[in-house]
């Protein structure tokens, strides 16, 4: 009897399926070729004549050649990176934290705790997703200017300590499949709600928490719009602000603009790789009870 070859029919289709799913890709992944190839060149070999235009963009011109290492270190003392970098981090820390622990507690009263009024009040919250952040951003800039936050980083930081409709139902779905008997025996055993909370229910919600804080970071870190209308202060501008500036001041060095873009993007590419386990599975065991 002869053994089947691993390479047969089945073998074909997965690479037949793999080579679409890479032609698919090719859109989405040569812009960021494209980055990563003008951050090596010169500015005189980002732009090369294709018969009368000079076009950006040419395959025959994709790889550099001399490489320009030294447009990294040279982007990085164009305009004050780490400076940057230490704001953005500094957000993405404070708005993780409040964002994930002011969700996770209202998520556990929509989901365990029985009141009157709670579900028109969960159907209340998740209304204002639909809204667009256009709709309210003129009167929440007259509150927070009221208020003497302009200029400030509170702005970005504390509407994150008061929940986000988004994280507090994918919490409150998660919280809905952990089985009831699990409180049921806490609260036997002397427990309180907070209690309750804090050591059953956060602990078996750690992919959903994890799930939750890596969107707040990846949202806080792109963030462009929050500094741009609260913040007048150069020494306060976070990387996808300053980028913006060093598009401004200093539009015509496109390569050093193109390193720059490089080294805002490898935290998050970093970040996806080592966090993508944690991320399905937060999403996968997310469930829909409720």
């Amino acid at each position: 009897m002869t053994k089947r070859s691993p390479t047969g029919l089945g073998g074909y289709q997965k690479l037949g399926t793999h080579a679409v799913l890479i032609m698919l890709c090719l859109p989405f992944i040569m812009p960021l070729v494209w980055m990563v190839s003008t951050s090596l060149k010169s500015d005189s070999q980002i732009y090369v004549k294709e018969g009368e235009a000079a076009v950006a963009f040419s395959v025959k011109n994709l790889v550099p050649s001399p490489v320009k290492w030294d447009n990294y270190p040279a982007a990085l003392k164009t305009v004050p990176f780490a400076v940057y970098l230490r704001n953005t981090l500094f957000l993405c820390a404070l708005t993780v934290i409040g964002a994930v622990a002011s969700s996770a507690i209202v998520a556990y009263g929509f989901a365990r705790m029985r009141f009157a009024g709670r579900d028109a009040l969960f159907y209340v919250m998740l209304a204002t997703m639909a809204l667009p952040a256009a709709v309210t951003m003129v009167p929440t800039f007259a509150l927070f200017r009221w208020l003497g936050w302009y200029g400030t980083f509170l702005p970005m930081i504390v509407p994150s300590f008061c929940g986000s409709a988004f994280y507090i139902f994918l919490l409150r779905q998660f919280f809905g499949t952990i089985p009831e008997e699990l409180s049921e025996a806490a609260r036997i055993d002397g427990a309180s709600e907070w209690r309750i909370f804090v050591q059953v229910m956060l602990p078996l919600a750690k992919p959903a928490l994890a799930t939750c804080a890596l969107f707040q970071f990846l949202g806080t870190w792109n963030d462009f719009f929050g500094p741009l209308i609260y913040i007048n202060d150069p020494s306060k501008y976070t990387l996808a602000y300053g980028l913006q500036q060093f598009l401004s001041n200093y539009g015509s060095m496109w390569a050093q603009l193109m390193a720059g873009a490089c080294i805002f993007t490898i935290p998050i590419i970093v970040l996806f790789f080592f966090a993508q386990k944690t991320f399905i599975q937060g999403i996968a065991t997310t469930g829909t009870k409720g």
